[in-house]
């Protein structure tokens, strides 16, 4: 770690103009992302006095090599710089609003042929529309009412192909929950128009279905069909039974975000509710650590900044207003910033009596629950991983405290489809973002040391050819863009023409894409005893990679092996560093398995168009589509072949060239189908 001394700017040397800064650690990663008003004020209250910040900002000033900074025009300006650099680099030291829980939305695939209603968690998807979020208990029971009057397909992939396959619908189709387009009850279209009015409905069109309903249940009952009032008469029942769930909080025409937050030194909760229509529609939390000494407005102009941001370009719904506790910093930038996203005004108040501030209480006491209960799971947690991370460093005697680990698991059967698995762990928590898979072929999948050889050097030599980038790119360096001013300074105090670490990263408004594999761990895991652990430690030795330790944890009896040692480590059973060890090698081992599992799924599915060159899977599907069957394939000639779509003169000359006599496929018997080789279904005929 270094000293903040050794790379503190000299305070004539920044500007007092607003800005954006970046800190960076010795590997070059942007560990932190600010703006101020005043960039001189701002940066010095980081060197002043270090022993008096907070305890992460502490941490972050240490972890830090460089300090870096680009002048902007406004305070607009840097608020997006801003939260276009944290978006890119997604610094770790940075406030991020992580939700409390994982909550579920109801999600409609409008981007498919058929569209598909589901519960969705996690990462939005492009062309999926979603409501929500709701409670796990509260969505499974709107999407249950909900298909009775609109029956859009909620089945997965698979079983519509099964039904499309044997004629049949599933259950759904049998009690009217789906309309069953797989058996052609009704066309993609009108199934398409079902699904557009399940989104008008669950977008608060409520109203005009029920409406439209009871004046059909008149019409019924005016000409004696009263079986069909009588389902009429149901389905109004179960969208009233949905529409009023929600409780009206707020005048019907009201469409606004209300958020609340409560805090202590260290952490704050944050909670929202969406109100739409007058109704809560939904909620959702976020709990974070606070970096700088962030007064409320601050951690409220970052709330705001990270959840439209990421809402605007994922959904593009933003309400015509948003409440919050207290005015955020540079509220009219702001409001601007957002009216942008969203195309039309967008007011920020804070309430002040009648029920929005009566709502707003309601909010702040969730807040208050969600931030109670957090640290009293959370504290137990923090404490073991410190724990876990310090018994680790100690035992295996190094000299670096272990921020990163990387884990590498090898999973195969009998030496076929080998595959490689990278996991990594950041301050103790998984780093999904940053697993890797690796397929191995050739020499290398004759065993598992040199299975293992071969991934660490893969690796390994992506992040020297990452750093030597950095590197090349450091002595390229030009004038900042013209319209902008940047500085950096690094911890041996040189200027950016003559210090390469840091120049190398030199500010400009639009970030170069980032390294994949530039950031290096302090310890690697490998799964397996002596030789795994030998067999990598020699691919780093070639390497010339000397400053990343390796270790080795043995199953049977849960022996950590160093390179070159005759005996092992033995953690005690209770240890905590023991413990966080096996939790890393079993999710290695996970991802591992899951890849292999999937690559051998693809390998027993066996086609006899599979060998021809240049020929992928959209080109085949061509094929098949156009002529119906591989047997009618193999006899096509090379001019018949290019009227497939996609097939040009060079490939079609290639299809008939594999399966001409003595060609790859030539020898191949022409009744024979192609099939997956684990469930026996006939694939090509």
């Amino acid at each position: 770690m270094a000293d903040p001394s050794s790379y503190r700017p000299q305070t004539g040397e920044i500007p007092t103009n607003p800005g954006v800064y970046r800190f960076r650690d010795p590997h070059g990663r942007v560990i932190y992302v600010g703006k101020a008003k005043n960039l001189r004020s701002r940066l010095n209250s980081y060197f002043a006095n270090p022993a008096g910040l907070l305890p992460k900002t502490h941490a972050m000033v240490y972890a830090a090599s460089s300090v870096e900074w680009t002048v902007v025009g406004s305070e607009l300006e840097s608020l997006q710089l801003e939260y276009t650099w944290i978006k890119e680099f997604k610094p770790r030291f940075n406030v991020v609003f992580r939700d409390d829980k994982t909550y579920p939305y109801l999600a409609v695939t409008m981007g498919e042929k058929l569209p598909r209603v589901q519960v969705m968690r996690g990462e939005r998807r492009k062309g999926t529309r979603y409501f929500g979020p709701y409670t796990a208990g509260a969505i499974r029971e709107t999407m249950d009412t909900l298909l009775r009057v609109f029956p859009v397909r909620s089945c997965s992939a698979g079983v519509l192909k099964r039904a499309q396959a044997s004629g049949r619908p599933c259950l759904l189709g049998y009690i009217d929950k789906c309309s069953a387009p797989c058996v052609g009850r009704v066309t993609p279209e009108e199934h398409r128009a079902l699904a557009e009015d399940f989104c008008a409905f669950m977008g608060g069109e409520a109203k005009r279905f029920i409406a439209r309903l009871e004046k059909e249940m008149g019409a019924a009952v005016a000409i004696l069909d009263y079986e069909r009032a009588a389902r009429l008469r149901d389905d109004i029942t179960a969208l009233r039974k949905v529409f009023e769930r929600n409780a009206v909080v707020l005048a019907e025409d009201t469409d606004a975000d209300v958020f609340a937050l409560h805090e202590d030194e260290l952490e704050a909760a944050v909670q929202v509710f969406h109100v739409r229509g007058g109704r809560v529609r939904g909620q959702r939390g976020w709990v974070v650590e606070k970096v700088e000494d962030f007064t409320t407005p601050d951690l409220v102009e970052h709330l705001l900044q990270q959840v439209y941001g990421e809402d605007a370009e994922i959904q593009g719904r933003l309400p015509r207003e948003v409440l919050v506790p207290v005015e955020p910093s540079n509220a009219q930038d702001l409001a601007v910033w957002l009216g942008g996203l969203r195309g039309a005004k967008v007011d920020i108040r804070v309430p002040q009596r009648g029920d929005k501030a009566a709502l707003m209480s309601t909010v702040r006491e969730n807040a208050e629950h969600a931030l109670r209960l957090h640290k009293t799971r959370r504290a137990g947690d923090l404490t073991v991983r410190s724990q876990a991370l310090q018994e680790l460093q100690e035992a295996l005697e190094l000299p670096v405290p272990l921020l990163r680990i990387e884990c590498y698991d090898v999973s195969h059967v009998q030496g076929t489809n080998v595959v490689a698995s990278m996991v990594v762990v950041e301050d103790g928590l998984p780093k999904k973002s940053d697993y890797r898979k690796f397929s191995i072929t050739g020499a290398a999948a004759t065993d598992d040391t040199a299975a293992m050889h071969d991934v660490l050097t893969r690796r390994f030599r992506h992040y020297l050819v990452d750093k030597t980038a950095q590197v090349e790119a450091a002595e390229l360096v030009a004038t900042p863009a013209a319209g902008t001013a940047a500085n950096a300074i690094g911890a041996n105090g040189a200027a950016p023409a003559t210090a390469t670490e840091n120049a190398a990263l030199s500010d400009t408004t639009t970030p170069a894409p980032r390294a994949k594999f530039a950031y290096p761990p302090n310890l690697v895991v490998v799964d397996g005893g002596k030789p795994q652990v030998n067999a990598a430690a020699r691919a780093l030795e070639a390497l010339g990679v000397d400053d990343v330790y390796v270790v080795g944890l043995a199953k049977r009896l849960e022996e950590v092996w160093l390179p070159d040692s005759d005996f092992p480590v033995i953690l005690p059973r209770s240890s905590q560093g023991l413990y966080m060890l096996q939790r890393i090698r079993d999710e290695a081992h996970r991802f591992a398995i899951s890849f292999h599992r999937q690559k051998r799924g693809k390998a027993m599915t066996v086609s006899a168009l599979d060998g021809v060159p240049g020929l992928g899977d959209s080109k085949r599907k061509a094929l098949l589509a156009h002529f119906g069957s591989v047997k009618k394939i193999k006899a096509a000639s090379a001019a018949e072949l290019t009227a497939a779509k996609g097939v040009g003169p060079a490939l079609a000359a290639a299809i008939v060239t594999h399966f001409s006599p003595g060609g790859a496929g030539g020898d191949t018997d022409e009744s024979v189908p192609a099939i997956n080789m684990t469930t026996g279904e006939v694939l090509e005929t």
